[in-house]
């Protein structure tokens, strides 16, 4: 499962960033977790097509597949990959809160849909006033719940409590007596919304843009290797183009990987702002809603006190754009929203 948050006390134990300058090398490893918007790259290892690409600039690309989403980013924070499938909040949180100076290659989607505050029994967001409300913690799960209630004038202090919950472990607490609501993210999602009396009182659709799912790499790996850049965009927007000409041979792997079938995947993707082109890709990182989106989410973090360990303020980590200009502090850049190889793909230059 993806999208979970480092806790405080996880960020103590990581081990300490590599900080040397990275050197030239032809060996490379990515890890990623299972999640709709990140299943091309398992995908990618899958069907040869990661390997066509890394032959292609004299290069070898290892895809690796991580069962527990917060310690692929883990390792990838202490060195052991070049890169990790992570979401915006995450990146700004765990590696580039912890000192890793790290760039979004891919912006592969936003969840439009698939990640969901859902109460059991009818009502409205005004009645989680008073009530448990089950989630984990400090996720993009914990960010939709404040993002939901400040949408009604309420706060997490107007709840009874916050309770976390494993991603694992939400299908059973969902069925327990005494959990009322809970707020996670597809598949689950769509499993519970099957019970009956369920109700979804407010999704990612109702913030389109601000849960952003990446692929990001080492900054100075990337710098000191560009052509470890170039087959990994290359790489991916071939399995973009065979999603988007909805290849079933290509989506059923996808789905079959991910637990489902391919109608459920496909339910999954209509719920995902899948980026298909790199030019809206591209967009998406020009466009000015990012910078505001960053700020939402830096504020988060540091309230939620994982903004860096001793951040003193939710400008800690400076935050760089196209065209060079940053939120946050600019003597800290420490994560980059780099469109150059995406602008390759567009122009056909790959």
């Amino acid at each position: 499962m993806k999208r979970l948050l480092l806790a405080a006390a996880a960020a103590l134990t990581l081990s300490a960033p590599v900080t040397a300058t990275a050197q030239e090398k032809t060996d490379f490893r990515i890890a990623w977790s299972i999640y709709v918007g990140w299943m091309p790259w398992g995908y990618l290892e899958e069907s040869g097509i990661m390997d066509k690409w890394a032959e292609k600039y004299g290069i070898t690309v290892e895809i690796v597949q991580i069962n527990d989403y917060v310690e692929s980013i883990n390792q990838y924070t202490a060195g052991a990959f070049d890169g990790v499938s992570a979401t915006n909040m995450d990146t700004l949180s765990i590696p580039a809160g912890g000192g890793v100076d790290t760039t979004a290659l891919i912006i592969g989607d936003y969840s439009d849909g698939n990640d969901a505050v859902i109460l059991k029994g009818e009502g409205t967001l005004e009645d989680l006033a008073g009530k448990p409300v089950n989630l984990v913690e400090l996720s993009v799960s914990h960010y939709l719940l404040a993002r939901a209630l400040d949408s009604v004038g309420l706060a997490e202090r107007d709840l009874a409590s916050v309770i976390n919950t494993s991603d694992a472990d939400m299908i059973a607490a969902y069925a327990t007596p005494d959990v009322e609501a809970v707020v996670t993210w597809n598949p689950l999602v769509a499993e519970i919304l099957e019970q009956p009396g369920a109700t979804k009182l407010f999704d990612s659709s109702d913030i389109p843009g601000e849960i952003i799912d990446l692929l990001v790499v080492n900054t100075d790996t990337l710098e000191a290797n560009p052509d470890f850049g170039k087959a990994l965009v290359g790489a991916w927007y071939e399995v973009m183009g065979l999603m988007a000409a909805n290849d079933e041979a290509a989506l059923t792997a996808m789905a079959e990987a991910s637990g489902t079938d391919l109608a459920g995947y496909k339910a999954q993707l209509a719920s995902t702002a899948m980026f298909y082109e790199p030019g809206a890709a591209v967009n998406f990182a020009e466009d000015e809603a990012l910078k505001e989106t960053m700020v939402n989410v830096a504020e988060f973090l540091f309230d939620k006190g994982i903004l860096g360990e001793g951040a003193p303020s939710a400008d800690f980590v400076g935050v760089q754009y196209p065209h060079g200009a940053t939120t946050g502090d600019a003597n800290n850049v420490k994560f980059r929203f780099n469109t150059e190889y995406m602008l390759m793909a567009a122009d056909g230059g790959l």
